[in-house]
């Protein structure tokens, strides 16, 4: 997987980048990361990367221009590029976007924004795709590209140090995740269910598989719509609703 980031703030996503998955990705070559300064490309002497909007307002809007500099240097390498432009505008992001991008072939090139946002032009000229994290508004694009670069990179075969942890991840089949618990075995009171230590794999599978459905249902019954129940499934349902009759599934 090969990412540029384009940023008016390198470090912040140099913080993330250095650190547990996508640093232990990029050791591996399995992520090829590279983050470009905005300001590199602008004008000198001052390298201004922003100007006033037309019209009047509030805030400051990035220039058009020195982000098509940088994506024509990169384009220099290679013109198979896919742009992703992070706002609240675009389409919300998803555990199957990830997977898409995890498995995309061309270079990935995340542009950030920043202040008011960017000059209208970038998004128009480059046919930059705009994709959400969430109905709400950061201070830049840097949090939300690296969201989606993280969120991707764990999914690259040999990433992760067991290559079924990404399987079970909340999402991967539109159910949340199944409870975990680790040692002591008891922690102010509250006690792990017996059955994880039980060594019967088989009622355990089942058991996961059960507390992920009313994981799912208590939390985000929403998502239970998009998931195609199996015979099992629909059974642990069953068990879950006669357990907590209180409880619906639409």
């Amino acid at each position: 997987m090969q990412c540029d980031v384009l940023t008016l703030f390198p470090e912040s996503i140099r913080a993330v980048t250095s650190q547990s998955i996508v640093k232990r990705a990029q050791e591996k070559g399995l992520l090829h990361l590279t983050v470009h300064n905005i300001r590199d490309y602008a004008d000198r002497p001052h390298f201004n990367a922003d100007d006033t909007p037309y019209g009047g307002g509030e805030g400051m809007v990035m220039k058009a221009e020195p982000i098509f500099r940088a994506i024509d240097a990169l384009r220099n390498d290679t013109h198979d590029l896919r742009i992703i432009l992070p706002s609240p505008q675009g389409i919300p992001f998803t555990q199957g976007q990830a997977h898409a991008l995890s498995c995309e072939s061309r270079r990935l090139v995340f542009i950030c924004g920043h202040y008011e946002g960017i000059d209208e032009r970038v998004r128009s000229t480059l046919l930059a795709e705009e994709i959400s994290v969430g109905d709400y508004v950061l201070t830049g694009g840097e949090l939300p590209a690296m969201i989606m670069i993280d969120a991707a990179v764990r999914l690259i075969p040999g990433v992760l140090g067991d290559p079924l942890s990404a399987q079970h991840d909340s999402f991967a089949e539109s159910l949340l995740d199944y409870p975990h618990y680790t040692r002591p075995s008891e922690v102010r009171g509250s006690t792990v269910p017996d059955i994880l230590s039980s060594g019967n794999h088989e009622a355990i599978r089942r058991w996961r598989r059960k507390e992920a459905l009313r994981n799912t249902l208590v939390k985000r019954p929403d998502l239970l719509n998009r998931h195609t129940l199996n015979e099992e499934d629909q059974l642990l349902l069953d068990e879950i609703l006669q357990e907590q009759p209180h409880m619906t599934s639409s």
